[in-house]
């Protein structure tokens, strides 16, 4: 960075122009800072409450110079940033999350590195780049496995799951389509829980509550905080959490998605950025995950995180929508968040609401009642 700190007045860039920068462009705006988007689509939701929007593709490297020029420190909310475009920033001193960190989580090979080199618990997995080291790589992981790509891939995008030989086939063409793919040994778990911390420059770290996740259709539906799971999973996780976060020098609000099976846990994937199952952070705890990012990358110190008893966040896909909406009385508890997205499609990701309470136990159950959560 340019100096060590950025106070209210400084211009902070964000890369991507979606919800999670709304998010982190409304806490920096509260907290008296400009900002500044770069996204390819007008109006897109951080645009709408941002000062600036620079219309370009994310890899067009004269608009992230001209960025940069802009800004005094420069943050992302997706990690498909060209990294290219993240080395130019980070040579500029204005980008604290390195390009490093965004290498990284781009690449399933590379994200399994780094949990193998931090001393981390992972499915069994393989590396493969031919048919034939496919098929010998699911043979020996055994069956079932799921096949993803080594880039992209998001939602249950990018990957295929082998119960048997006879679904060897359908990953040819996933093969043929890039240059490697990764074969991951099957868990099935008890339950997936998301660990979503901040850590400052200095390698101070804090910890949101552990959160446990629920999918419906492979897109995240509700997440219950703080997890039902025993403080030793909990202590687990951020050991975890401290143990990667140390290893590839995070610095901001990351997340970590871990399988739990019995007491014990497996890490599955890193998101280098504020993360969907930390939505809750919003109302749940005295500081966000937003605002928690916002002064790691500004240099300010972190807040200690406390939380409220519990909370369970549901995100709003398009077909949720109306159903929500048309039942809003009872539902006059929710925290509404939506995202200012132009097209309502159904399994798109147009908001969230938020339940707060003593117990996640009791609002979760409530949910299930009212039938906003599929038990």
């Amino acid at each position: 960075m340019r100096t060590n700190r950025q106070l209210f007045g400084s211009t902070i860039g964000i890369i991507g122009g979606g919800q999670l920068g709304r998010m982190m462009t409304t806490v920096a705006k509260h907290m008296g800072y400009r900002v500044i988007v770069l996204d390819p689509i007008p109006d897109c939701p951080t645009a709408q409450v941002a000062d600036d929007q620079i219309v370009a593709a994310y890899d067009d490297l004269a608009a992230v110079k001209q960025l940069a020029e802009k800004s005094d420190v420069v943050t992302y909310e997706f990690e498909n940033v060209d990294l290219h475009a993240a080395q130019i920033l980070e040579e500029a001193g204005i980008l604290p999350q390195s390009a490093n960190s965004l290498e990284v989580t781009q690449d399933r090979e590379l994200e399994k590195k780094a949990m193998v080199d931090s001393y981390q618990p992972v499915a069994d997995f393989a590396i493969v780049t031919t048919k034939e080291e496919l098929k010998r790589a699911a043979t020996e992981i055994g069956y079932p496995s799921v096949v993803k790509t080594c880039r992209g891939g998001y939602d249950g995008k990018g990957q295929m799951k082998l119960s048997s030989e006879a679904d060897l086939e359908s990953t040819v063409e996933m093969l043929e389509q890039t240059d490697r793919l990764i074969v991951e040994k099957w868990v099935p778990f008890d339950k997936e829980i998301s660990i979503v911390f901040t850590r400052a420059k200095t390698g101070e770290i804090t910890y949101f509550p552990v959160a446990e996740n629920i999918h419906r259709d492979h897109i995240l539906h509700a997440t219950v905080a703080p997890a039902r799971v025993s403080t030793q999973i909990v202590e687990k996780a951020r050991q975890a959490a401290k143990a990667i976060a140390d290893t590839i020098d995070v610095v901001g609000t990351f997340a970590i998605e871990m399988f739990v099976i019995g007491e014990d846990i497996l890490i599955n994937e890193l998101a280098p950025r504020p993360h969907n199952s930390g939505h809750f952070t919003i109302e749940a705890c005295d500081v966000s995950q937003f605002e928690q990012h916002i002064r790691a990358i500004c240099g300010l110190p972190l807040i200690d995180v406390h939380s409220h008893g519990g909370a369970v966040m549901l995100n709003l896909l398009g077909k949720d929508v109306d159903p929500f909406f048309d039942q809003l009385d009872d539902h006059s508890n929710a925290h509404i968040h939506m995202y200012g997205k132009a097209e309502n499609k159904p399994l798109r990701k147009m908001g969230h609401v938020t339940f707060i309470g003593d117990n996640p136990n009791i609002i979760y159950n409530e949910l299930v009642e009212k039938k906003l959560i599929e038990n």
